[in-house]
C-alpha cells in the first residue's frame, strides 16, 4: 500500500510553526505533495528531515507559490516543464517519477493553479496556465503507467464542490470556462462516462470515493464562521489516470478538529493505493 497526501500549506515554515509536524508524524504518508510552499529547498530539508527525498520548484518571485513532492523513494526523473518559460519558473507544476515499494512505476505531479480574479490579468494568467496544463494532462491521462496529479487546482468542478455555489457563478474558481477544463479531464457530470477514466481521462478520486454528496470540502476562509459552518470549497484534488484509479483503497479529507488547530486554510487530502 502507498499512502499519498497533498496539501496547500500556505507557507511551509508558518505551517510547521502552527502544528504541521504533529500531523505529519501521525499521518504516516509515503508521498507528500505540497503547494504554496513559499520557501527554498534548504528550508524544506530542514523541516522534513533526512527521511524524505525532496523535489522542489520554487517560484522565481520570492515568497510566492512553490510546489514540492517528497517521497520515501529515490526519484527516477523530475520535471517542471509545461511549456513557456514563464510557466516553468512560476513554481506551480512539478512532477516526479518513482518506483513504488512493490516495484510499480508511478508519475506524481504537484500542481498549484492560480486563484485568478474574473476580468483581470490574474484570470488571463490562470487561463494561460490551464491551457498548457491541459496538454500535459492529456499525455498523462493516456499513458500506460499509473499517473497521479494532485494539488490546489483552485476550481470547483461541480455545484457539489462549493457550499455557496450560487453566489460564485461569476467568480474565479467557478467560472464556466474554468470548469470546462475539468469536463475535459474528468468528463461532464451528465455524461455516461463521467469520472470513469475512459478514453484517457482521469478519475476524481475524492468524488469517486464519496459519491454524490456535498463536499467533502478542503478549503475554508479564515474569515468569519466559514470553517465552523463547513462553508467551504472542494478545490484540492487527487486526479488518477485509469491504470491507478482502480488501485484506490481509501480516501479522506483530514479536516482539523477545530478552527484553532488549523495550520493552513486547506486540509490535507489523503488516499491509499494498492500499488
Amino acid at each position: 500500500m502507498l499512502r499519498v497526501a497533498s496539501v496547500n500549506v500556505n507557507g511551509v515554515r508558518a505551517a510547521f510553526r502552527k502544528g504541521m509536524q504533529p500531523w505529519l508524524d501521525q499521518a504516516e504518508v509515503d508521498v507528500l505533495a505540497l503547494q504554496e510552499v513559499r520557501a527554498e529547498r534548504k528550508d524544506l530539508e530542514a523541516l522534513l528531515g533526512d527521511d524524505w527525498v525532496i523535489a522542489h520548484d520554487p517560484a522565481t518571485a520570492k515568497g510566492r507559490a512553490g510546489v514540492s513532492v517528497a517521497t520515501r523513494q529515490a526519484h527516477r526523473e523530475v520535471s517542471v516543464e509545461l511549456g513557456p518559460k514563464a510557466l516553468d519558473t512560476a513554481g506551480r507544476w512539478i512532477e516526479v517519477d518513482i518506483t513504488t515499494p512493490s516495484g510499480n512505476p508511478l508519475t506524481i505531479a504537484s500542481c498549484y493553479v492560480h486563484s485568478g480574479e474574473a476580468g483581470t490579468p490574474k484570470q488571463d494568467a490562470k487561463y494561460e496556465f490551464l491551457k498548457h496544463m491541459n496538454i500535459r494532462m492529456g499525455q498523462l491521462g493516456g499513458q500506460a503507467s499509473p499517473a497521479l496529479v494532485m494539488g490546489d487546482l483552485n476550481v470547483g468542478h461541480r455545484t457539489l464542490d462549493i457550499k455557496n455555489w450560487k453566489g460564485n457563478l461569476k467568480n474565479a474558481g467557478f467560472l464556466p470556462e474554468e470548469r470546462a477544463y475539468f469536463d475535459a479531464w474528468i468528463g461532464h457530470e451528465e455524461s455516461e462516462d463521467y469520472n470513469t477514466g475512459a478514453d484517457g481521462r482521469f478519475v476524481d478520486i475524492g468524488r469517486a470515493f464519496h459519491g454524490e454528496v456535498e463536499g467533502p470540502y478542503s478549503w475554508w476562509s479564515w474569515r468569519g464562521k466559514a470553517f465552523d459552518n463547513d462553508a467551504g470549497w472542494r478545490i484540492d484534488y487527487h486526479l488518477a489516470n485509469a491504470p491507478l484509479a482502480g488501485a484506490l483503497l481509501n480516501y479522506r479529507v483530514d479536516r482539523a478538529p477545530s478552527y484553532d488547530t488549523r495550520w493552513s486554510d486547506h486540509a490535507p487530502v489523503i488516499a491509499d493505493y494498492d500499488i
